[in-house]
């Protein structure tokens, strides 16, 4: 019987905060770096950027040791398999978030061998632009997720999103977004 399944009540109020909070500051991630955005996240968890004040001390090489799931770069079809079950073997509850372009659409590269959006494969919780997003762009996605596992929205968004929140940020390391393309419909 999860928390979720019990009556709102005073003590269990607080306890579910108190859990929400546990879970936003020890957010342990499983790096999968496929390309050169695996750079800028090794660039996000290195000194200058300091992940560790968000309680996210180091990757973790084992997906059992891991809640954070964040794939980084173009992912092949060769690779996709492995993804999932990587993230078949992380612990309950688990969040993923597509860091770039070719993670989150496959990018410039539209062809057989590559995945054209790791939501085909496991359930994207936090979507980063960027080609490659720098490390400013990752904390920024890193802390709207915090955001919504502190409020629990994003379990309330997963209802209703097979499984993932699709929560998307805006760029924030100072290079400018282009607008999105508009589509003709005909009538």
């Amino acid at each position: 019987m999860g928390l979720d399944q019990l009556g709102h009540n005073f003590a269990l109020g607080r306890v579910e905060d108190l859990v929400r909070w546990a879970r936003r500051n020890s957010c342990w991630p499983a790096s999968f770096g496929l390309a050169c955005c695996a750079i800028e996240m090794m660039a996000t968890g290195a000194a200058h950027y300091d992940l560790a004040r968000y309680g996210m001390e180091i990757f973790r090489g084992s997906p059992r040791q891991a809640d954070l799931m964040i794939v980084a770069g173009r992912v092949s079809q060769k690779m996709a398999p492995v993804l999932r079950q990587v993230y078949d073997q992380m612990v309950e509850p688990k969040w993923v978030i597509s860091m770039g372009v070719c993670a989150s659409s496959g990018g410039m590269f539209n062809n057989y061998a590559l995945v054209q959006g790791v939501d085909q494969i496991v359930p994207v919780d936090i979507y980063v632009p960027g080609c490659p997003p720098g490390p400013e762009t990752l904390m920024h996605g890193i802390l709207t997720l915090h955001e919504q596992i502190r409020t629990g929205e994003i379990l309330q968004r997963r209802e209703g999103n097979r499984g993932g929140a699709g929560i998307h940020v805006s760029q924030s390391d100072g290079v400018p977004v282009p607008a999105p393309a508009v589509r003709a419909t005909s009538a």
